[in-house]
């Protein structure tokens, strides 16, 4: 089922608790969003908080669907550059849809919505993100119009003796 994507929703406890929720069953099911399983919520809370924060400060927004059932499904949060050099790029955060929309065209749907919703940002030219090397994210942000740009081996140290390589890539605007 499509999703329903909006910028900058209100931010309130079905919100936020929903963000939370999602953040954990996808850190939980193996998903590459800060965190490795197990993970609760309250572990996820204080990291969401940060982002919250800079939403209020506005150098970051969220973009958020919500599936039929009204549920938190998919996030991604845009973070603005402070850097007089660099405001004319963002980067794409904890870009996330939920395991049971998994397979169902969901993480295009929400790349997409993330390129049109930066489009819509003053002076901005392009998206950056990282991922996690090792799950093929790569291959899918490349399938999506990301252009791998960058790759530092061993930079994401998931346990022990199991180090990823941070892969950036960018999708110009232009």
């Amino acid at each position: 089922m499509p999703l329903t994507f909006t910028l900058d929703p209100a931010v309130t406890p079905d919100l936020r608790d929903g963000v939370l929720d999602l953040w954990a069953d996808v850190s939980n099911a193996g998903g590459a969003v800060g965190f490795v399983p197990p993970v609760t919520p309250e572990v996820i809370r204080p990291q969401l908080v940060k982002h919250l924060a800079a939403m209020a400060q506005r150098r970051m927004r969220l973009l958020v669907g919500h599936d039929e059932s009204g549920r938190v499904a998919a996030t991604a949060f845009f973070s603005f550059n402070s850097h007089r050099l660099m405001t004319h790029w963002v980067w794409l955060y904890t870009v996330m849809v939920h395991p049971r929309h998994q397979g169902e065209g969901c993480g295009r749907e929400l790349l997409a919505s993330a390129e049109a919703a930066a489009r819509t940002f003053d002076g901005v030219e392009a998206i950056r993100l990282t991922c996690r090397g090792g799950l093929g994210l790569e291959r899918f942000y490349g399938s999506c119009g990301y252009k791998e740009v960058g790759r530092v081996p061993g930079a994401i140290r998931v346990a022990p003796g199991d180090d990823r390589d941070e892969v950036c890539m960018l999708l110009p605007l232009a």
